[in-house]
């Protein structure tokens, strides 16, 4: 097929994406095969379908992640719970993509394989976002099938049904992983290009100081996402956590983080039919823009501590005002403007971005290490300003009133939760990873599930986890039911294993 790419601050190519041609049958090889298609896929052209994949399938999610995070709610069409009150039947999509995904990276590994010399660049880049995907899951499944996930050929061992493991035994092998490959990148970097294809961190530039600069951000996000694993596990695996984070934060040299908004890793978008970017295209260009208010819980808070931010995540009602809405209200918001909608900042931008990880994040998990008794090199201080002031910059705000925000109510008081609360507001629409904020810290605490339920026992708290697909349940049958042993309407009863458990039920 043939696919457009996209790279960052619109730098934007044309490119050829071919996908595999299926084997063609003795009998019909004629009327089977396309002489104008290729074969074989290049590697490049892997991994930039496998980059825009994730870019689209996690980037479009409004409500759903951003209502379980505490920031949107619907206002229109209450009766639609796909989105408040998932099943089995809902995220499937993103199980699939994830999937999906690994094994084109495990391809272009294995393509690559026997002059891996020569696609150096390309195979790290690769298997840094097979286990970004790896953690995804985690963070929304826990249990899942990993060790047995890619044996389905005859020449790996024909399983048909992979075995779940246990999330406490995949995050120390992701962990393992990414630490290899921090040390292969510290030991310097291949020759192959990949330039344009790769629509993250690449540029149209060639050369070799083009190659370095361009690794150079990858590497900083393979231990950028070692940081978050070890601070998602921090209060179920100590030991580990701390090793990690204080070998990463004790030699910058060698593992360096994400530290600059320019180094985010994000998906920018061309902004131009039909590569636009999600929240625009489901809003704006789907003529749905009104179908999504700000949560109360969020525009209560931003009020409250006079955050600057707020101008650019929401915009004020039909009277001037910040107003959010209740989660699963039985009517809508009369009339719809009478509260406050996403900002323009975030919805009304076609060439927008799609963020896997800020550099804000860096300073807020070292805050955090810090007061842990984690030897960081930066004070928990000094940390959580640097934080504030990336989020920010992040969202066009002006020096003087970030000064003001942290000699106010943003000030740091030595406490966790302060980092917690202001983390939540920074990681909006990133609304998967502020979820698993949520269930690590328990902030929000003022979040609450949708008032529209139909469950003999009403729920207290967002869901805990998303529910497994019901295409495992119809091919994998025996180990999805033991995976899925304790769980409660989907979505409940059993936490992942390191959620916090806040006495919501």
């Amino acid at each position: 097929m043939v696919m457009n790419t996209f790279i960052k601050k619109l730098k934007y190519t044309p490119l050829l994406a071919i996908l595999l041609l299926s084997g063609c049958t003795k009998n019909f090889e004629e009327i089977n095969t396309d002489p104008d298609a290729l074969t074989d896929v290049p590697p490049r052209n892997m991994l930039v379908n496998v980059l825009r994949n994730a870019a689209d399938q996690f980037g479009g999610d409004v409500d759903g992640y951003g209502t379980f995070a505490g920031y949107i709610v619907k206002i229109q069409y209450p009766d639609n719970l796909s989105g408040l009150i998932p099943t089995n039947n809902s995220y499937g999509n993103r199980w699939a993509a994830c999937y999906y995904n690994i094994t084109q990276m495990n391809d272009l590994l294995k393509k690559t394989d026997d002059k891996a010399a020569g696609f150096k660049n390309i195979r790290i880049v690769a298997r840094i976002w097979n286990n970004y995907m790896w953690s995804y899951l985690l963070d929304g499944w826990g249990d899942i099938p990993y060790s047995e996930a890619f044996k389905g050929r005859p020449e790996d061992g024909s399983v048909l049904k992979a075995k779940y493991d246990k999330q406490e035994d995949i995050f120390p092998a992701v962990l393992a992983d990414l630490k290899t490959l921090a040390d292969e990148l510290a030991g310097g970097i291949g020759t192959d290009e990949i330039g344009e294809y790769d629509i993250i961190y690449g540029t149209k530039e060639t050369g070799e100081d083009a190659r370095k600069a361009e690794m150079l951000k990858w590497q900083k996000f393979c231990n950028s996402l070692r940081l978050r694993i070890a601070i998602r596990i921090s209060a179920v695996a100590p030991a580990l956590a701390k090793s990690t984070i204080e070998e990463i934060a004790g030699n910058s040299a060698k593992y360096p983080l994400i530290e600059t908004n320019a180094e985010n890793c994000e998906v920018a978008f061309p902004g131009t039919l039909p590569y636009m970017e999600p929240w625009y295209e489901s809003g704006i260009n789907g003529n749905r823009l009104n179908n999504w208010g700000m949560f109360d819980i969020f525009i209560d808070h931003l009020n409250t501590t006079k955050d600057p931010r707020i101008a650019s995540v929401a915009r004020k009602n039909n009277e001037g005002k910040y107003v959010g809405f209740v989660n699963g209200s039985l009517t809508n918001p009369s009339p719809l403007s009478s509260i406050s909608w996403i900002g323009e900042h975030y919805i009304n931008d076609p060439a927008g971005a799609v963020p896997f990880y800020r550099a804000c994040e860096t300073y807020y998990m070292l805050a955090e290490a810090a007061l842990s008794g984690y030897n960081v090199g930066i004070s928990a201080k000094e940390a959580y300003e640097k934080a504030v002031t990336l989020s920010m910059e992040d969202n066009n705000i002006a020096g003087a009133a970030i000064n003001t925000y942290l000699a106010g109510a943003g000030k740091f008081d030595g406490t966790k939760n302060r980092i917690y609360w202001d983390m939540w507001v920074a990681l909006f629409k990133e609304n998967y990873e502020a979820w698993s904020l949520y269930r690590r810290t328990g902030i929000p605490s003022t979040n609450y599930p949708s008032k529209i339920q139909n469950f003999e026992t009403p729920h207290t708290d967002q869901p805990y986890r998303l529910p497994y697909p019901n295409n495992e349940y119809l091919y994998n049958t025996e180990n999805v039911k033991a995976a899925e042993a304790g769980t409660v309407d989907y979505n409940w009863g059993k936490r992942l294993w390191w959620a916090k458990n806040n006495g919501k039920n």
